[in-house]
């Protein structure tokens, strides 16, 4: 039976899965692979920005595949994969951002609420970000 299409999504491992993370993505993410191509990922590079150290960032990745797995992630079904263990994904993010013009990253809501949470890098912090 052919699938119906594909589905990215992607999950920073910021600390142990919970009933949360649970309800909220990985039943979905194990529902969607019987009538979709699946492409999960575990965004450890992502988590860079947000993670006040990376003492534990190794250790949660490792545990957040396995809480996958054990949820009903079928690695015959989906693709899961480590951001980090791609080395495509950094060259596209590379090329991408060459050519995203920091203007319209400001566009965004979610962009303009990332900045507000956490601290910018010196580079970015003269520019003034619209509400």
């Amino acid at each position: 039976m052919a699938k119906k299409g594909r589905v990215f999504s992607g999950a920073r491992p910021t600390g142990r899965q919970h009933l949360g993370n649970y309800l909220g993505a990985i039943q979905n993410y194990v529902a969607l692979q019987a009538d979709y191509d699946c492409v999960y990922c575990i965004v450890d590079v992502h988590a860079l920005t947000t993670v006040e150290t990376t003492e534990n960032l190794k250790q949660n990745t490792l545990e957040m595949a396995l809480d996958w797995l054990a949820a009903g992630i079928r690695p015959e079904e989906a693709i899961l994969f480590v951001q980090s263990h791609v080395p495509e994904v950094m060259e596209l993010h590379t090329y991408l951002s060459m050519v995203t013009p920091f203007g319209k990253l400001t566009d965004l809501p979610t962009f303009k609420e990332k900045v507000r949470q956490h601290r910018i890098t010196s580079t970015m912090a003269c520019l003034a970000i619209p509400s």
